[in-house]
């Protein structure tokens, strides 16, 4: 069974804000994969589907970002889930708009999902998209930032970047994280 996770925060007044890219890669799998993503369980909306033959189980935590590990470690003790074969996917202000970057380790660099997910968790070793929202304005409100929609300028940019990032999960499927990584970080 592979899980997908991806972060963000629940209700219509937060959906297309910076901070719910990983929402929006899940509703794009969704979409493209035919599961419905609306079962209430461990704190989250789950979707369960068979693709390329294998079991995937996407996942939208309904917690609020800063509480994403407890939605996360819920799912893993309820489904017996193994860590590796998770894939976590989140905005990060440290990439540029449209572009993905994919990783297996790493500190949470200031994001409380992250950060919630590495206490529930007890490791930095887990497989993730990082999705580029870019850094504000220097003196901008950092939540503020996060919690703002895309301006119609990223509008291409982040339908590509979801686009990316759909294909690098769906090419995760059949192989290796390692080898996944290297095709899709340019």
């Amino acid at each position: 069974m592979k899980w997908i996770v991806g972060l963000g925060n629940p209700g219509t007044t937060y959906q297309s804000t910076r901070h719910n890219v990983g929402f929006m890669v899940i509703d794009e799998l969704a979409r493209r994969w035919n599961i419905q993503v609306t079962q209430s369980k461990c704190k989250a909306l789950i979707g369960e589907g068979n693709v390329q033959g294998t079991k995937v189980v996407l996942i939208k935590p309904m917690t609020y970002m800063n509480l994403s590990g407890e939605s996360v470690r819920s799912f893993m003790d309820y489904f017996k889930a193994d860590l590796e074969d998770g894939l976590i996917v989140y905005d990060d202000m440290d990439t540029e708009v449209g572009k993905v970057r994919l990783r297996y380790q790493g500190s949470a660099g200031g994001h409380n999902g992250i950060k919630s997910l590495i206490q529930h968790l007890g490791t930095q070793q887990f497989n993730r998209i990082r999705m580029g929202v870019s850094r504000p304005q220097p003196g901008r409100n950092i939540a503020d930032y996060v919690l703002d929609n895309f301006p119609k300028s990223e509008q291409e940019a982040l339908k590509s970047m979801i686009e990316q990032a759909c294909d690098a999960v769906e090419y995760s499927l059949k192989a290796s994280f390692d080898n996944t990584m290297a095709k899709f970080n340019k």
